[in-house]
């Protein structure tokens, strides 16, 4: 079923909630977008993201393929990389958006489409952090009753830091 298909039949049977609106919309997705990648890359805590997650989680990136196609299959990729992480010269990331990019949008009964730009930062063991990617997202946040969670993902666009938009496409 395409993507768009599946995503107006889930909003059209997902029950009615309240959707802040206007500049209240943008806060609070900014604010839940904050949450979920500030658990993702410094935290571990792999009930805190279950939490975050819609139990029918998708994520498709451009470089990794088919992530996650339900919630769980994304906490357990997570705490496998919650893992790695505690070897102290391990890679450790941190995401940042880009706040002047960032796009919500209503969907009506459901939450809000979010769309903008991030940068990704590295550092090995406790070293030093560089910037070493930047990448273009689309997310699909709904509204429940314990708050906003993560329904769906698209990212893309990855390239490194310097490159230019361009550089990212085959």
């Amino acid at each position: 079923m395409p993507l768009l298909l599946a995503l107006t039949l889930q909003a059209a049977s997902a029950p009615a909630v309240a959707i802040p609106t206007g500049r209240d919309l943008r806060t609070a997705v900014a604010a839940a977008d904050a949450a979920l990648f500030k658990t993702f890359f410094e935290e571990c805590e792999p009930a805190k993201l279950d939490a975050m997650l819609t139990p029918d989680f998708e994520m498709y990136h451009d470089r990794d393929g088919v992530v996650a196609r339900d919630g769980k299959a994304m906490v357990a990729l997570y705490t496998k990389q919650c893992e790695a992480k505690k070897a102290p010269d391990a890679w450790r990331s941190r995401r940042e958006l880009v706040a002047d990019s960032l796009n919500v949008e209503p969907v009506p009964g459901f939450g809000a489409i979010e769309e903008g730009n991030h940068v990704f930062y590295e550092r090995k063991g406790d070293g030093p952090e560089k910037l070493v990617g930047r990448a273009h997202f689309v997310q699909l946040w709904q509204m429940t009753s314990s708050g906003w969670r993560l329904s769906r993902v698209l990212s893309y666009s990855h390239r490194a830091a310097g490159a230019t938009p361009e550089a990212a496409k085959p």
